[in-house]
């Protein structure tokens, strides 16, 4: 029986069921399979109000699967390039160099490991290569001397390469970047260095990038990163090395799925308006969408805002049909995944009220605040700073409606980040280390990686 034919098949005795009170409106999910990812896509309010059109955020969470010791992780084939400039020099260089070797430390001998470094030339001090001997991987990294200028796309370019000599499926195939400075030999533009970030997101890699102090250009690393679905992080202190890059091979090593394919196909008559928060592609009924990857026990999510049309008090209809496709990295095969997303209808806005699922609307709505806030940065660059404040206090206020809406200390949190930002934007002294702070935070919201000892 085909996907539409069982949910017409059903609708009827659910709809029954939930009018009489046996059950209520939240449609229950079945429990996937221990080694496949699982797709659960709903609406933030899954009953609206009859009789009148509106939109809706429809979501589709994918949560990883739990690596345990019946499930062998994938091998690594990463990259680690390091800025060896001048600004690098004492203390700098030295905890890159630590953390680094602690970094090499983690991986075993099905791993393959490459050290790059930059300044005004690039040089591969250790090309791709299986870990069998890490005293030659450590006595490399601690020759490496801060000298010279910053030649960041070149490093990541040879970087890439390397990578490209054990390119496979099968492995997770990485570059981690750290840089403290400006790129200022080679191509410097964010656009220059996210079209790199593309080009190797098409082959298969991620690229992670680590901004380290307050002279980096964070456009430009956020920018590599963002098509990759990499990592991206601001270091204040040198001494915080070691535990960002512990957390970023931790993550590498976590990897359960790649090349996340996801389509959404509206039902007739349900409009897709965009997707929130992260690229994705409208052609007519389909949305398109993907990530590059997904951690163990990691959910990410994809929001899209619909339009619904009317409906009769107590009908329910189809929203959305769900299709997802990925590399699943125990099994080493293609396997896809599929969900249907329903809506119901009343003309009791409490009953619309009482079924928000809370946290949908609670992804919806941080997505929302988030694109706001990268807004305020945009108007704070062009010199509009009180436009960029008013943004921020009214984001603040929206944050609050919502958090006081559904209970939610999340959105709570995330309305006194705002509030304090909004406080900052006129302060032309701290502006630069807040905005490495704010962007760095806005790209972590935009792409899900909120980690449990840094939660954003």
């Amino acid at each position: 029986m085909s996907p539409i034919k069982k949910y017409l098949c059903t609708a009827v005795t659910f709809l029954a069921l939930t009018q009489s009170g046996i059950i209520d409106a939240k449609i229950s999910k079945p429990i996937g399979d221990a080694r496949t990812i699982s797709v659960n896509a709903g609406l933030a309010t899954p009953v609206m109000q009859a009789n009148s059109e509106g939109t809706a955020f429809l979501r589709v969470a994918l949560t990883g699967f739990e690596l345990d010791s019946g499930i062998q992780r994938p091998p690594l084939n990463v990259a680690l390039v390091l800025d060896q400039s001048s600004s690098m020099s004492g203390d700098k260089i030295q905890r890159a160099k630590e953390a680094a070797i602690m970094a090499v430390s983690k991986l075993s001998a099905n791993d393959i490991v490459s050290i790059v470094t930059y300044d005004t030339r690039v040089r591969v001090l250790v090309p791709a290569t299986k870990v069998t001997d890490k005293s030659r991987l450590y006595d490399a990294i601690q020759s490496i001397q801060a000298n010279g200028s910053t030649a960041l796309f070149a490093g990541t370019s040879v970087g890439a390469n390397q990578v490209s000599t054990y390119l496979s499926q099968e492995r997770v195939n990485r570059v981690v970047l750290l840089s403290d400075g400006m790129a200022n030999v080679g191509p410097d533009s964010p656009k220059e260095l996210g079209d790199l970030g593309r080009a190797l997101a098409k082959k298969g890699m991620s690229v992670s990038t680590i901004g380290l102090g307050l002279g980096y250009n964070e456009d430009l690393m956020t920018q590599l990163a963002n098509y990759s679905d990499g990592n991206h992080d601001f270091v204040k202190n040198s001494a915080d090395l070691a535990r960002v890059f512990d957390r970023e091979f931790g993550d590498a090593m976590s990897v359960v799925a790649q090349d996340v394919d996801i389509e959404i196909i509206c039902d007739e008559g349900v409009t897709p308006i965009r997707v929130v928060g992260r690229d994705g592609t409208i052609i007519g009924q389909r949305v398109t969408t993907r990530f590059n990857q997904l951690y163990s026990a990691q959910q990410n999510y994809v929001i899209l805002e619909v339009r619904v049309p009317a409906s009769k008090n107590a009908s329910q209809r189809q929203v959305a049909e769900v299709n997802v496709s990925y590399n699943n990295m125990a099994t080493q095969r293609k396997e896809k995944k599929s969900d249907l997303v329903a809506v119901q209808f009343s003309d009791s806005s409490e009953m619309v009220k009482g079924a928000i699922d809370k946290v949908a609307y609670e992804s919806a709505v941080e997505q929302i605040a988030n694109i706001q806030t990268q807004k305020a940065l945009v108007l704070r660059d062009q010199g509009k700073v009180e436009e960029a404040k008013e943004v921020l206090v009214s984001n603040a206020g929206y944050l609050d409606r919502a958090s006081t809406l559904i209970s939610s200390s999340k959105l709570g949190r995330q309305s006194a980040e705002s509030k304090a930002e909004a406080e900052v934007v006129d302060k032309d002294a701290e502006w630069n280390e807040s905005r490495k702070s704010i962007k760095a935070k806005t790209y972590k919201r935009s792409k899900q990686q909120e980690r449990k000892d840094q939660p954003y």
